[in-house]
C-alpha cells in the first residue's frame, strides 16, 4: 500500500485548501496521488430514487457506478472505518496518499493551525510529524510557514515516498489487514514478484494484486 499522512487540526483551520495545495504541487513533482475524506457526520452519495440507490435498497452487499468519466464505490459500513481499511480499497497505484481527518488514526500526521482559532493545538507535538501554521509555536516538532507549500511537500517526499520500500506486501486475511514487519513483507513481495515475472503475459511489473477467497 502506498505511505500516507494524515491532515489534521480544528474545525475551520484550512485542512481541505493545505491538501489542495501539496496536491498540486506533488502532482507538478510527477508523484500520484489520492486523497481520503474522513466524514464522521456520514454523507450521502446515491440520491434517493436514483438506480444506485434502488440497487442498494435491494440488499446489494456494494453498488458500483462507473462511467467514461468517474467510477464510485458504494459499501455500507456498521463501523467507522479505519485508514488501513479504505487503502485496502484504494489500492496500491499511487505514490501519496493524503488523507484529511482520521486524527485517532495510526497514520503519521501534519497539524494545520491558524492563530484566529485561539492557542494550542488539536493533539500533542508528540503526535505529530509537523506543523503547518500562520504563527510560530512553542512545540517540538518541524513547523511551516502557510507560504511555503513546496517545503511542506519535500518535508513528505523526504519522509515518506523517498523511504517507501521498493517492493512491499500488504496481508489482509478476512478483511483485516495484518501487522507485518518489515522482514516478512520483503520476503512475500520478493518471492511473488519472482514467481508471477516468469509467468507469460506479466511483463514488467509495476504492481500485483493477489486475491485468494476459501470456498465455505
Amino acid at each position: 500500500m502506498p505511505p500516507v499522512i494524515s491532515i489534521v487540526g480544528k474545525s475551520k483551520s484550512g485542512k481541505t485548501t493545505l491538501i489542495e495545495r501539496l496536491v498540486a504541487e506533488l502532482k507538478r513533482r510527477g508523484y500520484r496521488v489520492a486523497t481520503i475524506k474522513h466524514s464522521p457526520k456520514g454523507f450521502e452519495l446515491d440520491q434517493p430514487g436514483k438506480d444506485s440507490w434502488r440497487h442498494a435498497q435491494s440488499g446489494s452487499d456494494a453498488v458500483v457506478v462507473s462511467s467514461r468519466q468517474r467510477l464510485a464505490m458504494i459499501l455500507p459500513q456498521d463501523h467507522d472505518a479505519t485508514i488501513e481499511e479504505v487503502l485496502r480499497l484504494l489500492g496500491p497505484d499511487f505514490d501519496i496518499v493524503l488523507a484529511e481527518g482520521f486524527k485517532k488514526g495510526s497514520a503519521l500526521k501534519i497539524e494545520v493551525h491558524r492563530k484566529e482559532l485561539g492557542e494550542g493545538l488539536l493533539l500533542s507535538p508528540k503526535q505529530l510529524l509537523a506543523i503547518v501554521s500562520d504563527e510560530p509555536l512553542e512545540a517540538d516538532a518541524p513547523q511551516f510557514s502557510w507560504d511555503d507549500i513546496a517545503a511542506v511537500a519535500s518535508f513528505i517526499e523526504e519522509k515518506l515516498i523517498s523511504k517507501w520500500p521498493v517492493a512491499e506486501a500488504v496481508v489482509v486475511a478476512n478483511g483485516s489487514p495484518l501487522t507485518l514487519s518489515s522482514f516478512p513483507r520483503q520476503i512475500i513481495a520478493n518471492t511473488l514478484l519472482a514467481m508471477v515475472s516468469t509467468l507469460k503475459g506479466a511483463g514488467k511489473i509495476k504492481s500485483l494484486d493477489v486475491f485468494i477467497r476459501r470456498k465455505k
